[in-house]
């Protein structure tokens, strides 16, 4: 996988030139360890090889294999490599064909289902991400299907990654989907936490928060699980269709009251939430429910493998290195602003690593929406990192969003340094104002500060890297 640096959409010649004061040694450092992540978080190895060292339980019966999420076409195909003709069947339910980069277009994909020539036996659906769409709940339906059939002489291999909360959407009796895209959108554009979206998401819906194994059963489930959250907690990573689930009816109400939105969602989710609260809807399955029995949950993959990925690149290039967190959250402007500031004390001090310098972290940040411009969470850190950042030499920020899509946008994050804001600047550009209207994207892609990977196949969250040059390096 490899990881340009450009305006537009990656080719061959995007390497960038060093011009207008960039930083061109720290850029290519950058680059070297983000594409070091990206190949260490592969799903397809990833699957393959645990199950070549973790065989599946043997079965009497069918093999079945489910796939939701960003990586579930490379996680199907690792499994292929290893179980071949043992899956009868399955089905797969994956991200759009291609990354955003405008508005929405008709769909010109064909129609559901699609059998993919590289695996064979498995029907596969386009979703919707990050609201749900038709396909999404196609898909769904089909997986319902599936499941519904399976025995207990059965195995179902389901293989989840991140992005399956949106692409497997199947909306109870009485909420239409129109209504379930529109609470989505009201919860991303209120800032609301993984945690707080997908708690509403498995209220609203027949397969998450453990639904997916009680309709399975009682035949043998096995998760084979990419996580896309700081934690990497079942429950959540999808909204946990195979795990048992802690939260509420009660709960998904008080997320949408306190993040304001309660009274904007549609009369029939409100309805639906308030009779669950009531005990007037199956509640989600808990800790202990039968149907979840039989459930073999296996973490295959993580952001902690893309970090000592990159890590181990920056250290074979000379970098002294320092993992700052696997779990980090918070708004992206202002963590992008912490990042900076600790390449400045890094840069004065030689703490909390000698010079040159690579600072790490990984996790999830939030953006709470108060303009109408494009971007997503690692442009808009790295926008926050380049206004602190300002007149500094041989410091670099890089954000990057593993899954290579930030926000709808065709990019997977943005590099700054303290060149940023006055080659910006030049070109007529205001950074302050284009943070203000959440519009990080026509600024970077104006100076060419994109991080573009296309779609990687792949989910594990976001990665961060501060890099920091010593005096004298690089020119000085």
């Amino acid at each position: 996988m490899e990881v340009h640096i450009g305006p537009g959409l990656p080719t061959p010649s995007g390497t960038p030139s060093g011009k207008e004061g960039k930083e061109p040694e720290l850029r290519e450092v950058a680059r070297a360890c983000l594409e070091a992540a990206l190949r260490a978080v592969e799903p397809g190895r990833l699957v393959s090889d645990h199950l070549a060292a973790s065989p599946l339980p043997q079965v009497t019966g069918g093999l079945y294999l489910v796939g939701v999420g960003k990586a579930a076409e490379a996680m199907a195909e690792g499994a292929q490599r290893v179980l071949g003709d043992l899956i009868r069947g399955g089905v797969l339910i994956l991200p759009p064909a291609s990354a955003p980069s405008g508005p929405p277009q008709p769909q010109e994909d064909p129609p559901f289902p699609v059998l993919l020539d590289t695996l064979q036996g498995l029907h596969a659906f386009r979703g919707g991400h990050p609201i749900p769409d038709a396909g999404s709940v196609e898909g769904s339906q089909a997986v319902l299907e599936l499941a519904s059939q399976c025995s207990h002489e059965d195995l179902l291999l389901c293989l989840i990654s991140g992005g399956g909360s949106a692409l497997m959407t199947l909306p109870p009796r009485g909420v239409s989907l129109e209504a379930v895209q529109q609470t989505t959108d009201l919860l991303l554009q209120s800032g609301a936490t993984i945690q707080e979206l997908n708690c509403v998401r498995k209220h609203l819906d027949r397969l998450k928060g453990g639904r997916l194994a009680r309709a399975g059963a009682p035949a043998q489930v096995v998760a084979l699980v990419l996580s896309d959250v700081v934690g990497d907690p079942p429950e959540v990573i999808a909204s946990g269709p195979v795990s048992p689930d802690p939260t509420t009816f009660a709960d998904a109400i008080s997320v949408l009251e306190a993040r304001d939105v309660w009274e904007a969602v549609p009369s029939s989710v409100q309805r639906h939430l308030l009779r669950g609260k009531e005990g007037m809807e199956e509640e989600s399955p808990k800790e202990g429910d039968p149907g979840l029995g039989r459930v073999d949950w296996r973490l295959v993959g993580n952001n902690g493998m893309a970090v000592d990925a990159a890590r181990e690149a920056a250290e074979a290039l000379g970098f002294h290195t320092r993992i700052l967190s696997t779990r980090l959250t918070g708004e992206a402007r202002e963590v992008g602003r912490v990042l900076a500031a600790a390449g400045q004390e890094m840069r004065r001090s030689g703490e909390p690593v000698p010079l040159p310098g690579c600072l790490l972290a990984a996790g999830e940040t939030t953006v709470s929406v108060v303009g109408s411009g494009r971007g997503g969470r690692n442009q808009e850190l790295a926008l926050g990192a380049a206004l602190a950042l300002e007149g500094e030499e041989g410091i670099l920020v890089a954000s990057l969003g593993t899954d290579g899509v930030d926000g709808p946008t065709n990019a997977a994050g943005a590099v700054v340094d303290g060149s940023t804001l006055s080659r910006a600047r030049k070109r007529g550009l205001d950074p302050r104002d284009a943070l203000a209207r959440n519009d990080s994207h026509p600024l970077f892609a104006s100076l060419g500060d994109l991080l573009l990977t296309g779609p990687t196949g792949t989910n594990v969250m976001d990665l961060h890297l501060v890099l920091v040059r010593g005096p004298g390096e690089g020119g000085e």
